[in-house]
Parts: C-alpha cells; structure tokens; sequence
C-alpha cells in the first residue's frame, strides 16, 4: 500500500477480506449448516473448537498486558469476563462445555484438550503468538473477525436446529450471547484501528493482521475437514469417534 486510505476506506477494505476470507465459506462450515455433518464429526468439530474458545480470554491477557491505558484496559477486560465468566458455573467457557456435554463427550476429555487436533493447536498457537509479538494495533486488528461473526452465528444456529434431532436450543446456549459481545466488541475494535491506522504501512499491517486471523479461523476447519470428513485420515492421538465419541 502506497497511499493513505481514509478510515471509512480501510473500514470497506477490512470488510471486503471477510467477505472473501472469513469461514462462514469453508466447506466444512456449509456442511454443519445444511444437515450433511453426521453426529461424530459435529463432536469432532466442538471438540477442536474448544481448544480455540479456551485460548481466546489467554490471547485477551496477552493483549491487555501490553495496554498502557487504564481506559483501554477497562474495555478490553470485558472479554476476557465474557469468557471465563465470574466463577466454574458462567461464562462462554461453561456454555461451550454444554455443547459438548450435550453432544455426548466426556468432559474431562474435553477440558484436558489431549484429543485436539495437533493443527487446530498449532494454529490457536500461532495466533496467541502473534497477539503478544505484532504491535499492539496488529493485535487488536486481529480481533476484527467478530465483525463477520454475528452474521456466521445466526446461520449457524438456524441451520444446525433445523437439520440434527440431537441438537437444542439449551445445547447451543454459547451462541445466545456472542452476537451481541461481538458487535460490542468489533465496534470498539474497529474505532480504534480506523483512528490509529494512520500511515500507509499502519493501514497494510492493520490488514495483513485481519488476513492472518482468516487464515487461523480456516486452518483449524481445513484440519477438521481432512481429518473428519475427506479424506479422513485422523492423526495418531487425536480424538477419534470409534473409540472416543
């Protein structure tokens, strides 16, 4: 990027690399949406996105250890109580073990996270890393994915209630409260990116960053498609539904 973009053009940049990036495309979501997933790899599916969802308040830590502002610090803790919640029994955390407690899986093996696919948690890794060693704006840059995630939650939602008889409302009970964090969330996100993006270099680091967090999103479904669903080679160690399901 060689000229500066007005922050209503970065805005329109950022959302044209979720139109065209963001999972909500990946095969392996359009599957669990239209019914084709069977019960097996819907667990494998919560099971690995477990391991993501218990990583997100750590890679929040990470963020807000690196604030320098009181004012900032204040807002991005909000997310870090969204997920772990107050006490064991609240939380997007308990509400994600519902899902898989409702699906079936035992929940020891769940928290242990031993069955995770070694690329699911080789890519949450990598995006922890990234959040503690980019600039402070690339790791609040990297959040922006919750811009497209209300959108990706409702069809979800409404997909999976309608094609699997083994899935509730009270099952899916995580989903109830992420459209609106996330609207919160990217909103503030958003502001502060479009106002501290202010050269050239900022504004392409702002993107990349976005890019980088598509890509951590559809690497963790990439493994799951190849290891579930085709060709269905399951890594040695990792949850396998005839002896784990």
């Amino acid at each position: 990027m060689t000229s500066l973009l007005s922050p209503d053009a970065l805005e329109t940049a950022l959302r044209a690399i979720g139109e065209e990036r963001y999972h909500h495309k990946h095969p392996f979501q359009l599957k669990l949406n239209s019914g084709e997933l069977t019960k097996a790899q819907i667990q494998a599916w919560a099971l690995n996105r477990y391991y993501y969802q218990c990583m997100i308040p750590v890679k929040d830590a990470t963020i807000l250890a690196r604030m320098e502002s009181a004012e900032l610090r204040r807002e991005w803790r909000q997310r870090i109580l969204d997920h772990d919640g107050e006490s064991d029994d609240e939380g997007g955390l308990r509400r994600w073990i519902a899902l898989t407690d409702g699906l079936g899986l035992d929940r020891e093996m769940v928290e242990s996270t031993r069955l995770v696919l070694p690329a699911t948690k080789f890519a949450v890794e990598a995006y922890v890393h990234f959040t503690g060693e980019r600039s402070l704006l690339e790791a609040i840059a990297s959040s922006l994915t919750e811009l497209f995630s209300p959108m990706a939650i409702g069809a979800r939602v409404t997909g999976m209630l309608e094609n699997y008889d083994f899935i509730t409302p009270e099952t899916l009970a995580y989903f109830d409260k992420r459209p609106p964090q996330a609207t919160r969330d990217s909103n503030f996100a958003l502001a502060y990116v479009k106002d501290h993006a202010t050269t050239p270099e900022q504004q392409q680091a702002v993107l990349d960053a976005l890019i980088f967090k598509c890509s951590v999103l559809w690497a963790q479904l990439d493994a799951l498609y190849h290891g579930y669903v085709a060709p269905g080679h399951i890594p040695p160690g990792a949850f396998d539904p005839a002896k784990d399901g």
